[in-house]
């Protein structure tokens, strides 16, 4: 059975000011999410789940989703701040306006999970290298397996000059995954790459692996971070703004002895729609695979 996609496009996109997940950056008004959709179903997967938030549906489907599922097998499911809360845990976080993050949002698409799946951010281009290594992987493991992947970035093919980033900075030993620390900003200083963590501010090197949110599972991950979830609700659910992180649920993973992450890498450059000063950048990168022939004009039919 061929693997499954799972993006995150659920996101508020605050800094980027509206819905990143459908803003047009190809010759025919595709989103970025169009490309690494192509880029998957290319590389191996069989098909295409999106999280999304209720009220983008009739936007995504408009401008994305039904031209994608004219092509493949696509859904979608929804993320919402009540899924899987209890109503007294609904009542608790009544104040609560930003989504719970990127493991609550895996845990909504839980009953459509029959198969190994990789999961991905619907805001970043990861290149093909990254979807064919991660095919290769899922395809190659079964459903009750507890060896899962993920690809590793290095730092500074990861970095925005028009803000900061946040990245999860990643130790690795014996090509598995020791652990992951979030760093939730990292940005440039001159030519310095700059991390600002638990209130002090330290320099990297730029050679750091990083997670981009690449990440690959069989379905017995799912149990796990329901519990990293459920932990989290049980200290975090009076927080507005606190997240539940998909690298420290993968991290807790490890540690817990649950599973094993296999550390894949690759030289690719990441390229994102993080601020709205990068909308023109992602265009022009798109626009020179086009004219050098990586991408079709038109990317589906």
């Amino acid at each position: 059975m061929k693997p499954t996609l799972l993006v995150l496009a659920a996101g508020m996109g605050s800094r980027y000011g509206g819905v990143k997940q459908i803003d047009g950056v190809g010759l025919h008004n595709e989103a970025l999410l169009d490309y690494s959709t192509y880029d998957a179903l290319q590389s191996g997967f069989g098909k295409v789940v999106f999280i999304i938030r209720k009220d983008i549906e009739h936007d995504f489907r408009e401008r994305i989703f039904d031209r994608i599922a004219r092509n493949c097998d696509a859904s979608y499911v929804f993320q919402s701040l009540d899924s899987l809360l209890t109503p007294a845990q609904v009542a608790k976080s009544s104040n609560r306006k930003k989504p719970w993050g990127t493991i609550h949002a895996i845990l909504c698409a839980k009953d459509v999970l029959h198969e190994p799946f990789c999961v991905i951010n619907s805001d970043d281009y990861y290149g093909r290298e990254a979807y064919q290594i991660m095919a290769g992987h899922l395809a190659n493991i079964g459903n009750n397996s507890v060896e899962h992947a993920m690809v590793g970035y290095v730092l500074r093919n990861t970095m925005s000059r028009s803000g900061s980033v946040a990245r999860a900075v990643c130790t690795v030993k014996d090509g598995y995954l020791v652990s992951m620390r979030e760093n939730t900003k990292i940005y440039y200083e001159g030519d310095k790459i700059i991390s600002s963590l638990d209130g002090q501010d330290r320099q990297m090197t730029g050679d750091e692996w990083v997670s981009m949110n690449f990440f690959g599972f069989a379905p017995t991950a799912l149990s796990s971070f329901e519990t990293f979830f459920a932990d989290f609700l049980e200290k975090d659910i009076l927080s507005e703004k606190a997240e539940c992180y998909l690298p420290e649920g993968s991290s807790k993973l490890v540690t817990s002895g649950e599973g094993k992450i296999k550390f894949y890498t690759t030289q690719e450059r990441w390229f994102g729609m993080t601020y709205q000063e990068d909308r023109a950048i992602v265009k022009n990168e798109i626009a020179q695979k086009i004219a050098g022939g990586y991408y079709p004009q038109l990317l589906w039919k």
